[in-house]
């Protein structure tokens, strides 16, 4: 199943490349401002930042309509703000507080919206995997034209239950989108020394399902390829399956000091390939925004984040009752 061709690049309007701006600018100044307040001691337990991959999420979502679900692994905080989740409430939860979208019991990894259709971030890799096909089994069962984004990272990819899940998701025809967010290391191993094959896209052809690699570094690359998969699923034509070429600058997690890569490799991506920087860039040359609105744009953000950041620090931990809620649904017989 060779990979398709890139498409000649599309036509976007200054509306839609100021809103993808805007929604990878929110997903970094948040992570930074995350990053800042596990350093002071106020968000306890794991946190795995998105800082370089916001590409992927914003664009895919750009290519979702109302009602898709997502759901994904640990490295989930870029994926709740993409899908219009409060930046408060996230916050919040990362501070174990009780505004927060778990109610303080979930932390960073787990925390659910199910008014967004965000079925969680998940501790185990490889979990949420068929937990999106899942997902997707519901709405063809209800044939409701929905279609699910399931995320997971090139560690992942190596994990039995993904194949199973391929195999059943083209079995039944689910319409699920396998985003593999490829960010070059799992955990502190390069993916050149876990996994043989020479791409993880192509895997899916055992099973007969279609899919493409896309450079995760371009959001309007990820959004065209995004139109595609779910073109695809939509059609009722199974599952599809996006490699997506990405790179994180910040370690696995706030406790990883990253010396399995050096500082040039990281800042070299910085310079030349920065997802953000890509799309100031294009407004600036295409006059789309000057210097002024962007600057005006970046100090909206940064007040947003430090509104949550200042929201989560007010908001109280959770009383000690809520130790015995949401642990079993109430329904009638």
């Amino acid at each position: 199943m060779p990979p398709k061709k890139a498409a000649a690049k599309p036509n976007v309007s200054a509306e839609e490349l100021l809103g993808h701006y805007r929604e990878m600018l929110l997903i970094r100044r948040f992570e930074e401002k995350a990053g800042q307040l596990y350093g002071m001691g106020l968000i306890g337990g794991f946190c795995h930042l998105y800082i370089g991959q916001e590409a992927v999420v914003v664009g895919l979502e750009a290519a979702a309509d109302e009602g898709d679900k997502r759901v994904t692994s640990y490295r989930d905080h870029g994926h709740m703000l993409a899908c219009g989740m409060d930046p408060k409430g996230i916050m919040a939860e990362l501070t174990g507080r009780e505004g927060g979208f778990s109610k303080g019991k979930g932390g960073s990894m787990h925390m659910f919206s199910k008014e967004k259709h965000f079925y969680g971030g998940h501790g185990i890799v490889g979990a949420q995997v068929p937990l999106g096909a899942g997902l997707a089994f519901a709405d063809k069962y209800k044939g409701n034209d929905r279609v699910t984004f399931t995320y997971f990272g090139d560690g992942a990819a190596n994990q039995g239950q993904v194949y199973e899940t391929y195999n059943m998701a083209q079995l039944w025809d689910l319409p699920v989108v396998f985003v593999i967010e490829n960010n070059g290391y799992a955990m502190g191993t390069s993916v050149v020394r876990s996994t043989k094959s020479p791409s993880l896209w192509e895997r899916g052809a055992a099973y007969g399902i279609a899919g493409e690699e896309v450079d995760g570094m371009s959001v309007l690359a990820v959004k065209e390829a995004g139109e595609r998969a779910v073109a695809h699923c939509r059609a009722g034509k199974g599952p599809y399956i996006l490699e997506v070429k990405t790179y994180r600058y910040r370690g696995h997690s706030m406790s990883d000091p990253a010396k399995y890569r050096t500082r040039d490799e990281v800042q070299k991506m910085r310079d030349e390939r920065d997802p953000i920087e890509q799309v100031r860039d294009m407004l600036l040359t295409g006059k789309h925004a000057t210097d002024d609105d962007l600057k005006a744009i970046d100090k909206e953000i940064k007040a947003i984040v430090n509104e949550a950041a200042e929201f989560s620090k007010e908001s109280p931990e959770p009383a000690l009752e809520e130790l015995w809620t949401d642990i079993y649904a109430e329904v009638e017989a």
